[in-house]
């Protein structure tokens, strides 16, 4: 990994890596606006993940997760840091940080998982997609919350969803009407 740290790579090498950082950004906007859609769209149709209490198809679990988090949080937000890509051909590996919150429904408690995705990345016909995502935790915690969504302060503001009716459903779709 330590191999090219800090070496500029050609304008190439950057493009993909920004094709890859995109698909990750992309991955946890699939997570946190419970769009299956865009999670398979993230993942190679032969693509197998590891998130510990499920080990299987990638696409199997982007059916899945959806109702499994919506069940249990009102939203999420992934936050993906750090991210480490290494490249090869047709092929690339990357460690990022995770960080993802995790409002509880009725918005009394948060709990924050703090990990690591290790994705391995193929490109074919020009896309890349994911071929393998491993999950590591770090640590867990959980607490109580004093949620001010709709406090004096915070009223007016645009509120965020985990679903099709979130605002920024409505914002891209203005975009494709240009």
């Amino acid at each position: 990994m330590s191999k090219g740290i800090g070496r500029p790579g050609n304008m190439h090498e950057m493009v993909e890596r920004l094709a890859i950082q995109e698909l990750l950004h992309a991955h946890s906007r699939g997570l946190d606006r419970s769009d299956s859609a865009l999670l398979k769209s993230c993942y190679w149709e032969n693509a197998e993940v590891d998130y510990g209490s499920f080990k299987g198809s990638a696409h199997q679990f982007a059916e899945l997760v959806p109702a499994a988090l919506s069940s249990q949080y009102e939203l999420t937000q992934h936050c993906i840091s750090n991210t480490l890509i290494a490249m090869g051909g047709e092929q690339a590996r990357s460690e990022s940080l995770v960080t993802a919150y995790h409002l509880l429904q009725g918005g009394q408690e948060e709990m924050v998982y703090s990990g690591r995705y290790l994705d391995r990345f193929e490109r074919r016909d020009g896309a890349w997609r994911i071929v393998h995502r491993r999950v590591v935790m770090d640590w867990s915690r959980r607490h109580a919350v004093s949620d001010e969504r709709n406090s004096e302060g915070f009223a007016a503001l645009a509120k965020g969803r985990n679903d099709g009716e979130d605002p920024s459903f409505v914002f891209f779709a203005m975009e494709d009407q240009r």
